[in-house]
C-alpha cells in the first residue's frame, strides 16, 4: 500500500499535466485567432478570389457579399431549416399567383429545393475562413451551382457586376418565396407524399387552390357518376402525412424592399392607387454633372415629380357626367331623359368608388379629346430592406451614337438616412464595388468592411448559443440538450471564458480537494499526508500560468520563453498607451487574388469610380 501511494500521486499529476497540454494546443490557437493578437508578425488577410476568364464582375461581387452579416444569417438559417425539414415539404410542387403564368416542373422544383441559396452559403463561408497564408480560391463552383439552376451557360467575357448581382438577389428571393409557399402548403393541408415528375403538370397546385380546396386534394365529384364511381375506387398511392407544421414567424430575405408610386391630379386632387414594386437593387441614375451626391440621385426617384399633359380618369368622367348633365337639360326625348340619368348614375358611381374603371356602357367620348391636366408623382419606400444594394446607372444613351460611361463623381456617406420624419431609418456602408475603365471594358475592385466577428459564424465564446437558427420552433426540430452536472474523478478545470472583471487571469482556488483515488486514511483534513502533494499544487499552478498567458497575450508579448515581462521603466510607464485605429474604419481591398487593408477615407475618396453601394440597416437608429 506505501509503494502504491508515490505512482497513484505521480499517475495523477501526468494525467493533469496531460490536460493542461491538451487544453493548451486546442484553446490557444483558436482562442489568438478569435481575438486578433497572434504574437507572430503576420500580416492578416483574406481569402482571394482567382479570376482566370474576365471573372472580375463575379469576384468583386462575391466579395462584398461575403460581409454583409444579415444575408450570411439570412443563408444560414433559411438552409437549417430546410436541413431539418421533412423533404417531403418542398416535393410538392406549389404554383405562385402572381400573374407571371405557372413555372415549368424543372424550375420550380428548383426554386423550392433551394439551389443557389445552399451553393451561395458554401461560396460566402468559404470567402469567410481566416487563412493563416495567402489564400485565393476559384468562384467556378457557384458559377456552376447557377448555370445548373437556370439551365443555361453564363458568359465570362466582359460583364455588368450589376447584372450578375441582380440574376443571384432576384434568383434568392424567388428561393425564398417559392420554400414559403410549399411550407404555408404544409402547414395548411399537412407533408404530402413525394411528386414523381412524368412530363405533365400533375402534383402541381397553386396558392389560390391551396386556400381554397380546389386543388388536387380539395376536388369534389360534383355529383358525376363517373367521378363517384372513380371516388370509390381504392387508393392505391402512398398516404398523405396529416402531419401539421408548427406556425412559424419568418424573418424575410433581407435584401428585398418595396415602394409605392401615386399620381394625384393638380385640378381634382384626385388619387390613383399606390402601386407598389418589389426591389432587390435600386437603380439610380447619375445626372450629367461633374459632381454630384448620392443624395441628388436618390431625389431622381423619390422626390415630387410634376408632369404635364396627363389625362386624369377622374377629370375625364366627371366632364363626361358635365356633358350628359347638360344635354339633358335641353332633352325632350323621355327615351334619352332615362337612358342620360342611367348614366349619370352610374358616372356618379364610378367616380365616388373607382374612377380608375369607368361603367360599362356609357359613351365617354374619343380619348383625344379628353381634359389635359398637371399631375404630381411621388414615391415612397414602405418596407425597408435590412440589406440596401443601391446601383449607380453611369450609362449615357445617345441617338445614333456609342454609349459612354458617365464619369462624374458622386459623393457618399458612410451613415445614410432614408425616409420622411415619422418613419426615418438609418443605414451604415458595409460595401463598395468601384469600376475604372470605359463603358465596355474596365475591371471591377470590392470594398468591404473588417466587421467585428459576430455569431454565427465566428467564435467569440465557443460555449455560447449562436441564435442563428430559426426563433420558433420548426418540424423535427433539433432536441435541446442539456448536461448534467456529476462528480469528476478529478479536479474539475476552471471555465476557460469565465474571467473575472477587471482581471485577465483565471482564478484556482487552493488548496485543491484530494483525487478520490487517495485513500481516507492518507488525508488529514482534507489534504495529502504525503510530501509528493506538492507536485499536485505545481502542476495547478503551472496550469493556472499557462492558461493565464492565453487570456492576456498582449502582455507576455515581448517574452518568448512564456516568462512574464518585466514592468515597464517608471519614465515610460505614465505615457498614454498608442491609439489604435478602430475596427469599423478599417476595410478590405480587394482586387481578384490581391487582398490589402484600406481605411474609411480611401473608400469615401472612391466618387469617380463607385458603381455598387452596400448599406446594412442600423437596428440600434
Amino acid at each position: 500500500m506505501a509503494g502504491s501511494k508515490p505512482a497513484t500521486v505521480a499517475s495523477y499529476a501526468a494525467g493533469a499535466s496531460l490536460a493542461a497540454a491538451a487544453l493548451i494546443y486546442v484553446f490557444g490557437p483558436t482562442f489568438a485567432l478569435d481575438n486578433e493578437a497572434a504574437p507572430s508578425g503576420r500580416k492578416k488577410t483574406i481569402v482571394g478570389l482567382r479570376n482566370g476568364a474576365n471573372d472580375c464582375f463575379i469576384n468583386s461581387v462575391l466579395q462584398v457579399l461575403a460581409g454583409l452579416d444579415d444575408l450570411r444569417i439570412y443563408l444560414i438559417r433559411e438552409t437549417h431549416r430546410r436541413r431539418i425539414e421533412d423533404p417531403a415539404v418542398y416535393s410538392y410542387l406549389v404554383q405562385p399567383t402572381d400573374g407571371a403564368g405557372p413555372l415549368p416542373a424543372w424550375k420550380l422544383h428548383g426554386l423550392q429545393d433551394g439551389l443557389v441559396t445552399y451553393g451561395l452559403k458554401d461560396m460566402l463561408d468559404a470567402l469567410n475562413e481566416r487563412p493563416i497564408y495567402k489564400k485565393a480560391i476559384s468562384p467556378f463552383q457557384l458559377v456552376r451551382v447557377l448555370e445548373t439552376a437556370f439551365r443555361q451557360r453564363i458568359s465570362r467575357q466582359q460583364q455588368d457586376a450589376q447584372e450578375f448581382l441582380q440574376i443571384v438577389a432576384e434568383r434568392l428571393k424567388d428561393e425564398y418565396h417559392a420554400g414559403r409557399r410549399a411550407r404555408d402548403h404544409a402547414r395548411r393541408h399537412g407533408i404530402t407524399p413525394p411528386y414523381v415528375e412524368n412530363g405533365d403538370s400533375k402534383g402541381t397546385e397553386t396558392e389560390t387552390e391551396a386556400e381554397t380546396g380546389t386543388g388536387n386534394e380539395g376536388a369534389t365529384n360534383n355529383g358525376d357518376p363517373a367521378s363517384t364511381a372513380e371516388a370509390s375506387t381504392p387508393d392505391l398511392t402512398p398516404t398523405i402525412s396529416r402531419k401539421r407544421m408548427p406556425n412559424e414567424n419568418e424573418e424575410a430575405f433581407p435584401m428585398e424592399g418595396r415602394y409605392e408610386s401615386q399620381l394625384q391630379c393638380t385640378t381634382c386632387r384626385y388619387k390613383t392607387r399606390p402601386r407598389e414594386e418589389a426591389f432587390c437593387t435600386l437603380t439610380l441614375a447619375v445626372p450629367q454633372v461633374s459632381s454630384t451626391s448620392l443624395t441628388s440621385c436618390f431625389d431622381g426617384i423619390f422626390k415630387t415629380e410634376y408632369i404635364d399633359d396627363f389625362k386624369c380618369e377622374n377629370c375625364r368622367l366627371v366632364q363626361a357626367k358635365e356633358n350628359l348633365e347638360t344635354e339633358l337639360a335641353k332633352s325632350t326625348s323621355d327615351s334619352f331623359r332615362k337612358t342620360a340619368e342611367e348614366n349619370i348614375e352610374k358616372l356618379r358611381v364610378a367616380i365616388e368608388t373607382n374612377p380608375e374603371e369607368p361603367p360599362e356602357g356609357v359613351d365617354l367620348g374619343d380619348i383625344k379629346y379628353a381634359p389635359k391636366r398637371r399631375i404630381a408623382k411621388t414615391t415612397r419606400m414602405t418596407i425597408f430592406p435590412k440589406i440596401l444594394a443601391i446601383h449607380l446607372s453611369r450609362s449615357i444613351y445617345g441617338v445614333g451614337q456609342v454609349t459612354q460611361k458617365n464619369s462624374a463623381k458622386v459623393s457618399f456617406p458612410e451613415n445614410l438616412p432614408l425616409g420622411g420624419l415619422m418613419d426615418q431609418r438609418k443605414y451604415k456602408l458595409l460595401g463598395v464595388v468601384t469600376h475604372r475603365g470605359g463603358h465596355n471594358s474596365g475591371h471591377y475592385e470590392a470594398f468591404r468592411r473588417q466587421n467585428m466577428p459576430k455569431p454565427p459564424f465566428a467564435h467569440l465564446n465557443t460555449f455560447q448559443a449562436s441564435e442563428a437558427y430559426s426563433k420558433t420552433p420548426t418540424p423535427i426540430s433539433t432536441p435541446d440538450l442539456s448536461a448534467r452536472r456529476i462528480a469528476s474523478p478529478a479536479v474539475s478545470t476552471p471555465d476557460l471564458l469565465s474571467a473575472s472583471s477587471g482581471t485577465s487571469s483565471i482564478s484556482v482556488n487552493l488548496p485543491l480537494p484530494p483525487p478520490r483515488s487517495v485513500p481516507e486514511d492518507q488525508q488529514v483534513n482534507g489534504k495529502i499526508k504525503d510530501s509528493d502533494s506538492g507536485s499536485l499544487r505545481s502542476v495547478a499552478a503551472s496550469t493556472k500560468s499557462a492558461l493565464s498567458r492565453l487570456t492576456s497575450p498582449k502582455s507576455n508579448r515581448g517574452s518568448r520563453s512564456g516568462s512574464p515581462s518585466p514592468a515597464p521603466p517608471a519614465a515610460t510607464a505614465g505615457k498614454p498607451p498608442k491609439r489604435k485605429k478602430p475596427a469599423a474604419d478599417k476595410w478590405w481591398r480587394v482586387s481578384d487574388e490581391k487582398v490589402k487593408e484600406s481605411k474609411t477615407s480611401e473608400v469615401l475618396g472612391m466618387q469617380r469610380e463607385v458603381y455598387l453601394l452596400f448599406y446594412e440597416l442600423d437596428k440600434d437608429f
